[in-house]
């Protein structure tokens, strides 16, 4: 069944999670003002899927059940389906600016791989309940948070010598019937107005940390569960042209001695599969952060181009703005291209899951993470310094105000006072505020840091063929010999190593 936003937030009134904004319990999410900016952005996931003229992105055929499921839910059976995914995630988030559900979509995949990894390895049912479990969330079309990232405590220590136990998502009893867990994920996108959490390990394990490699699905009401969140976007502020719409809550939960049954478990103990898993997790997340961050890089760009046109500037003629969005326009669709190339050079898992082509992955995921700044600094070239200098809008309309803010704040005389300053509010929103700074920071920290993407990228980067390339090459007496190896002049080219011999006319003088 495929929910539209509507029957989602109904959805949301079914369940009693416990859930603190700012240091007062929420009621009903769902009615929650200050959450509002999150609900609507996974609303727009819901709708989008109904649309016709979205169809064929937002909607796929489960591969093994025929189930039709909304591509965030969906495990990929071909190339084709990851690179849909990939402009499915890039069509949300260039609407809402992060749509979350694509972290469900990431976590699915990761599981279905590594459950039928385990199985192979030692046998049981870790994969049949997942594909029961997979079933289920593609039945009711839920919205699955990802509680992955841990409070770690000390950074210096395993999670097996931490001195608190619970700064990791643990296990804390075996029962014939489940497991109790207990800990802290610190970071869940969307916690609050999730239907069900995955609980997931963050990093690879060692047998003494067996505990902490678990992976299970918890109802987000399930008693035991307490979630701790900040408000979504920036709910209820005038200013906020964008993410008084849409944004994203982020929660700290915690997990006070919940009972999980077994066929909710997929994981417990396993600390080899369990680390498959998580690494897999991230290739198939940083393939779709590349497809999130285009998606914000097409509001930065649309919002920059208003600007440069609202003040009174000529692309044609004016050559350093057009220079500057060129260079936002060559990051987005560089990092865009390496998610391409990671979906056309998929490959499929031993479980019939096709995931992205890891190399590719990283390299797109560590240019936006590096470069979320660059696209932050060009966007306030191009837009000027009233992005940050306006007053608030209840100004605009000031009887008492000397001057009208409509008449001195305007730009090229065909376009209205109020619709510059609206694309200035926007592109303050977007870049220079609390919701721009959290767009930052995901972009560099979500998926894991830049330092996991250059070990990702090293680990599997076939430096030992390059080199044996080169090894064979010597022995051929390449460089020995002075033989042409490319066209490039001076690089054992044409020309050689010495000057070219004159024309024939030339040499006669």
């Amino acid at each position: 069944m495929l929910m539209s936003a509507e029957a989602y937030r109904d959805s949301l009134r079914a369940l009693s999670p416990r859930v603190f904004v700012n240091g007062q319990q929420v009621k009903s999410v769902a009615d929650e003002p200050l959450l509002a900016p999150g609900i609507n952005a996974l609303g727009v996931t819901y709708d989008f899927a109904l649309r016709p003229e979205y169809e064929k992105r937002m909607v796929a055929t489960q591969q093994g059940s025929g189930r039709v499921t909304n591509r965030m839910l969906h495990v990929n059976g071909s190339t084709d389906d990851l690179l849909t995914k990939l402009e499915a995630v890039r069509l949300l988030c260039r609407e809402s600016g992060c749509a979350q559900r694509y972290l469900a979509h990431d976590a699915l995949n990761a599981l279905h791989q590594g459950t039928k990894r385990a199985d192979d390895e030692h046998g049981g049912e870790r994969h049949a309940r997942f594909l029961a479990y997979l079933d289920d969330v593609q039945a009711r079309d839920l919205s699955l948070g990802i509680a992955m990232t841990d409070a770690k405590g000390d950074r210096s220590k395993r999670p097996g010598q931490q001195v608190n136990r619970d700064v990791h998502v643990h296990i804390k009893e075996r029962r014939a019937d489940g497991i109790i867990i207990r800990g802290t994920k610190a970071i869940v996108t969307g916690a609050p107005y999730m239907h069900e959490f995955l609980v997931m390990p963050c990093r690879t394990m060692t047998p003494e940390d067996a505990d902490f490699a678990v992976c299970c699905a918890v109802p987000v009401d399930a008693e035991g569960v307490t979630i701790v969140s900040r408000p979504a976007g920036r709910p209820g502020e005038a200013a906020a042209r964008f993410s008084n719409t849409y944004g994203q809550s982020t929660g700290v939960v915690m997990f006070e001695d919940v009972f999980v049954p077994w066929e909710r478990v997929f994981f417990a103990g396993e600390t080899v599969e369990a680390g498959f898993m998580t690494t897999s997790y991230a290739t198939h997340h940083r393939h779709s952060c590349i497809a999130a961050r285009a998606g914000f890089g097409d509001l930065l760009i649309g919002a920059g181009a208003l600007m440069i046109e609202a003040n009174g500037l000529d692309t044609d003629r004016h050559a350093h703005v057009r220079d500057a969005m060129v260079d936002l326009i060559k990051i987005v669709e560089g990092f865009y291209a390496c998610g391409v190339a990671a979906s056309v050079y998929g490959t499929r898992d031993p479980s019939g899951a096709v995931m992205p082509e890891t190399v590719f992955s990283n390299i797109g995921k560590l240019l936006l993470a590096t470069q979320i700044y660059d696209m932050h600094r060009l966007a306030h070239y191009v837009s000027g310094g009233l992005i940050v200098a306006l007053p608030g809008p209840d100004e605009d309309h000031n009887p008492e105000t000397a001057a009208s803010l409509s008449a001195v704040l305007a730009g090229r005389p065909d376009i209205p006072a109020e619709k510059r300053l609206d694309v200035a509010r926007f592109m303050e929103d977007l870049t220079a505020s609390n919701q721009g700074g959290w767009y930052s920071v995901i972009s560099l920290h979500g998926g894991g840091s830049p330092e996991a993407m250059k070990r990702e990228i090293w680990r599997n980067y076939p430096v030992e063929e390059r080199s044996a390339l080169v090894e064979r090459l010597l022995d051929r007496g390449i460089l020995d010999e002075g033989k042409r190896t490319s066209k490039q002049p001076g690089r054992c080219c044409e020309t050689g190593c010495e000057p070219p011999a004159l024309p024939a006319r030339n040499a006669a003088e």
